[in-house]
């Protein structure tokens, strides 16, 4: 089975097929860097890690450009009310993004653009775009002429008589409410700092003309995959393609986009304060649950967040972390080249090939994983060799090997000498209460158990002995 996705333009899955065989570009809507990362904001880019990964392990050179906007209205607000400089507003919350991409695993892309890097890029667009009769200029800010574009609409097919306004200046200015800015002319008030010289005098981009710069900048007239937030499909979006296509660009040949992040049915956000601050949410969680809760349900559905979902989350990545430290140390780690050649299970690779079906990708993770526990159990080491490289290979293209490196030493939060001391006292107890057990006086040995658990350490009983792990919110 060949990958196929959904593309949201055509609302159908279609079979995936690069522009360049064997490459694959892909834009992908980055963070507004006006405020702190909050869980939802990580969602998209999780789900596009994934596709990221899926992609290279099918053998694809993969170009990820993902963009930051540093330059819009709340952040100029916003730094203004705090007393900052809004490039040093804006270079904090990018800093914390990034943390926060990484503490997930998400790979480092390609290329991450900010929009003030760009600005005669953006230029030059702009001035195509009123040289292609697609734009015009009023008071030193330039705006989209929608009617001039008769596809508009076309991404979320929505007639033009049915859209909303755009918001970003006073309908008075512009030909038609729906007219959106290209370019804005600087006001009264705002930093000189925050203004470019163009054309049309001193100001700045609009939102979406600089994602149209950026993507044709990077990934050329024409590229495979265009990704973001459902909530970004319209306006951003839709204004993207018709300025892009309007400047005589080819642009994206296939839209992703992942649903967002809920809470009691409301989309995640700081507007309605149910953001759940990223640095929050990991005090007492470890990030790979994080990422594995995000993961886990299929990218194009909603995903409910709720106190319970990082619990779940937690009790499968031990599961998973449990089963690859066992094995690893009745057989030996696997290398690099055993994962990265393994022949990964039929029902993986369809799963991941329909439209990144992460669920039913998982569900086959845990099989192979019961499986190696089972002959871990029966002290069949072949078996177990087999399923920890199968486990591993398919957890790596989910960017949740535990045995990778940025999982690795994550869970135990300590050195090496303080985690050899904890084995060391560990031990006295699992010791005293083997003996416990060994005479019958089960009283003891459960209450050594569950003094040991009130500390979150879990004894596993296992054939060849019982052995400890830290708890997963350990």
């Amino acid at each position: 089975m060949t990958l196929r996705l959904f593309d949201t333009a055509t609302r159908e899955e279609r079979e995936f097929a690069p522009l360049t065989p064997g490459k694959v570009g892909i834009y992908l809507c980055g963070p507004t860097v006006q405020s702190s990362p909050h869980v939802g904001h990580l969602r998209s880019a999780v789900a596009f890690d994934v596709l990221q990964r899926w992609l290279e392990r099918s053998g694809y050179q993969v170009s990820m450009v993902r963009n930051v906007t540093d330059i819009d209205d709340k952040t100029l607000a916003k730094a203004a009310e705090a007393g900052w400089e809004w490039w040093a507003w804006a270079l904090r919350y990018e800093r914390e993004f990034q943390a926060a991409y990484a503490a997930v695993g998400v790979k480092p892309p390609a290329a991450e653009p900010r929009a003030t890097g760009h600005i005669p890029e953006i230029i030059a667009i702009i001035a195509r775009l009123i040289d292609n009769g697609h734009a015009y200029e009023h008071g030193g800010s330039v705006y989209f002429d929608v009617r001039s574009y008769a596809a508009y609409g076309s991404l979320t097919r929505q007639a033009l008589e049915d859209l909303t306004p755009a918001p970003d200046a006073p309908a008075d200015d512009k030909r038609d409410p729906r007219d959106f800015a290209l370019w804005k002319a600087r006001k009264d008030g705002e930093p000189e700092t925050a203004s470019w010289e163009s054309p049309w005098g001193r100001g700045r981009p609009g939102w979406h003309i600089e994602c149209s710069a950026m993507a044709q900048r990077y990934l050329g007239d024409e590229f495979d995959i265009h990704g973001g937030g459902l909530d970004l499909r319209f306006p951003h979006h839709e204004n993207e393609q018709a300025q892009s296509r309007a400047a005589g660009y080819g642009f994206a040949r296939l839209w992703m986009h992942s649903a967002w992040v809920t809470q009691s049915g409301a989309k995640m956000s700081k507007s309605l304060g149910n953001g759940l601050l990223v640095s929050e949410v990991l005090e007492p969680h470890e990030p790979a649950a994080l990422r594995l809760a995000l993961a886990a349900v299929h990218y194009r559905s909603m995903l409910e967040y709720s106190p319970s979902t990082l619990d779940e989350a937690s009790a499968q990545w031990a599961r998973f972390q449990g089963f690859v430290s066992r094995a690893t140390e009745r057989v030996g780690a696997p290398t690099s080249t055993d994962l990265a050649t393994a022949t990964l299970p039929e029902g993986f690779v369809e799963a991941m090939n329909d439209d990144l079906g992460v669920p039913r990708a998982l569900a086959v993770i845990h099989e192979t994983v019961r499986a190696g526990n089972a002959a871990l159990a029966a002290g069949d080491d072949a078996a177990v060799a087999g399923a920890l490289v199968g486990a591993r290979a398919m957890l790596d293209v989910l960017g949740l090997d535990p045995a990778a490196p940025e999982w690795a030493a994550e869970r135990a939060g300590a050195s090496d000498t303080a985690m050899a001391a904890l084995d060391f006292l560990v031990r006295a107890d699992i010791d005293a209460r083997a003996a416990a057990r060994a005479s019958k006086d089960w009283a003891t040995a459960d209450a050594i158990r569950d003094r040991l658990a009130g500390a979150g350490i879990v004894i596993e009983d296992a054939a060849d002995g019982a052995r400890w792990s830290l708890a997963a919110d350990s």
